[in-house]
């Protein structure tokens, strides 16, 4: 039973922050093939005798490694704070919006005379589009 919610609860996460867990995936099997790529250069640069790049091509590899390292940590670490802060940022939103439309809709009491009020809420506004719809 244990084991079926450690599944469970796996699986769950991993469908939820599989863009992540990709993008991660992604960023180490592009650490391994610098350190692959690098020894296919300086094996070429042994047999062209142009051994003043090796310096380059140390330095490429191990810059290559350690940005997709720290990269995929950094993803790692984000990866469960995004939501509450998502969350946090919805609800601000979804507040901001509500007291606007409340300071809306007083401005636009206040901006209407009384004939303007009846006239808004009694004669209906017809264009061309509502007269074809209703012949």
């Amino acid at each position: 039973m244990f084991k079926q919610v450690k599944s469970a609860i796996f699986w769950y996460y991993l469908f939820k922050f599989r863009k992540r867990v990709i993008s991660i995936v992604l960023l180490m099997v592009i650490a391994l093939f610098a350190g692959v790529i690098y020894g296919d250069v300086v094996q070429y640069l042994k047999l062209t005798n142009k051994l003043q790049y090796l310096e380059i091509a140390i330095i490429s590899k191990w810059l290559i490694i350690i940005f997709n390292i720290v990269f995929s940590v950094y993803l790692f670490l984000t990866m469960f704070k995004k939501d509450e802060f998502v969350e946090e940022k919805k609800n601000d939103k979804i507040f901001k919006k509500s007291k606007e439309k409340v300071l809306d809709e007083e401005k636009k009491e206040e901006k209407f005379t009384q004939r303007e009020k009846e006239f808004l809420y009694k004669k209906k506004i017809r264009s061309k589009a509502d007269l074809l719809v209703d012949r």
